[in-house]
């Protein structure tokens, strides 16, 4: 009963998240001989790997979300609303590829998406233009994902990274945001931290923002039977975001509340997820 139990959820969690192409992707991914851009020690393997990406994916969108010219292109040409789970799937894909992939299918990867990023150009609400090739735009976006993540993966992975370990993520990182055309990505702890803190005076909360928080914290697409499941993960999602971002956003911290419920409950939904997708 127990290894039914266990096979249905991690099979239903891997559609989910893998699409309908997940198992012929996940084999082409995996078993096609040739160099990758990381091997197995690296530190990108580690924390794109862990059931923390469930709680630190969506912390990521909450922050990317706080830069208006990035959140307008989102809002106007990625079809987050009326295809949540095709975006998922797409971007799980790309990050399973570039992290685990040859070297060829991971720069067939970030060629196609250059490819889409130099069509979507835009104008926001108050007439400010934007591109999604922009290498500035694009560092937004590289650096909040990888804050994210790793913030997520330090507090609920199952083995988090020494500092070493953190510096390394940070770099491996890198090398897929230069591929992507970030100029001069961040390296290590202390340039992430002065990046993001050099994005601040342009960060802000407007209703393309507030509406993509709700969708993800109040009007998921997501069965009832799964709401509260989704819910643990969503509130601690924003326990991960940096203070100030969470006050942007007008998301309440409540420590004693995350301290004894919010957090065990990460804990003990990623320790869940963990073992539903384990071979």
């Amino acid at each position: 009963m127990l290894t039914e139990l266990r096979g249905y959820l991690g099979q239903s969690l891997f559609e989910r998240v893998a699409g309908p192409d997940g198992a012929a992707n996940r084999a082409r991914i995996h078993d096609t001989p040739g160099p990758r851009w990381f091997g197995p020690d690296r530190p990108i393997r580690r924390v794109h790997g862990d059931a923390s990406m469930f709680i630190g994916g969506i912390s990521a969108l909450l922050l990317q979300s706080l830069h208006p010219l990035a959140m307008a292109a989102v809002a106007a040409h990625s079809g987050y609303r009326g295809d949540p789970w095709g975006r998922l799937q797409r971007t799980s894909t790309f990050l399973a590829v570039t992290t685990y992939g040859t070297a060829e299918d991971a720069q067939r990867a970030v060629d196609q998406v250059r490819a889409i990023h130099q069509r979507i150009r835009g104008r926001t609400a108050e007439g400010l233009t934007y591109h999604a090739a922009d290498p500035h735009l694009l560092g937004w976006v590289h650096a909040a994902e990888t804050d994210s993540f790793l913030r997520a993966h330090q507090r609920y992975g199952a083995h988090p990274l020494d500092a070493a370990g953190c510096d390394a993520y940070i770099a491996d990182t890198a090398r897929v945001a230069e591929a992507l055309g970030v100029i001069d990505p961040p390296r290590d702890r202390r340039a992430l931290s002065r990046r993001l803190s050099a994005y601040r005076p342009e960060l802000r909360a407007t209703a393309e923002a507030a509406a993509a928080a709700r969708f993800l914290l109040l009007q998921p697409p997501i069965p009832l039977v799964a709401r509260p499941f989704y819910a643990g993960l969503a509130a601690n999602g924003v326990a991960v975001l940096p203070y100030w971002a969470r006050s942007l956003l007008r998301l309440p911290r409540l420590p004693v509340v995350e301290d004894v419920a919010v957090r065990p409950a990460g804990r003990a939904l990623t320790h869940v997820i963990r073992w539903a997708m384990s071979p």
